[in-house]
């Protein structure tokens, strides 16, 4: 009975990986339609990531700066200074899944990114903690996929 049941699990888990690998052929398919090359050009971009950026950009016109952008992903700083301690913390704020998403790309990034592992090692030196590293790195990022996306996304051609 027992070994049944492993093996019908087994079967549906096989089941289920294979599903998955279609979803995300298909996800990464409708990424690269909308925003061609997005993936191939940034390091630690996945398709899911990617697609999730593009859920939460919508639309061009939608989101109207860069500080827009940032306080939506919830990567704005917030201040968090008292007497003569200088210090930000991440906004808890905007939507969580594509915070979620800027979050994996840092981490990808952190592991196996030479420049920001550069990054990472001369913010250490300074004194830095890991938490505000992340924050630095999720910072930059939101900026520079705002400037990629409105970039990219506004030269489209517009459907009616």
């Amino acid at each position: 009975m027992l070994h049944q049941t492993l093996i019908r699990l087994g079967q549906r888990i096989a089941t289920l990986a294979g599903v998955a690998a279609e979803l995300e052929a298909q996800i990464t398919q409708l990424v690269e339609e909308m925003a061609p090359g997005l993936i191939a050009a940034e390091p630690g971009l996945g398709a899911l990531s990617a697609a999730q950026i593009l859920l939460s950009w919508s639309h061009a016109g939608r989101i109207r700066s860069e500080a827009a952008f940032a306080m939506l992903s919830g990567t704005a700083p917030v201040p968090v200074s008292s007497g003569r301690t200088d210090r930000h913390r991440l906004n808890r704020l905007g939507d969580r899944q594509l915070n979620r998403a800027l979050h994996m790309v840092t981490i990808t990034r952190m592991r196996c990114h030479p420049a920001t592992l550069a990054y990472v090692q001369r913010r250490r030196a300074e004194g830095k903690t890991d938490r505000d590293i992340r924050r630095c790195i999720k910072r930059y990022l939101a900026r520079h996929l705002y400037r990629a996306l409105s970039k990219q996304l506004n030269q489209a051609p517009q459907t009616t």
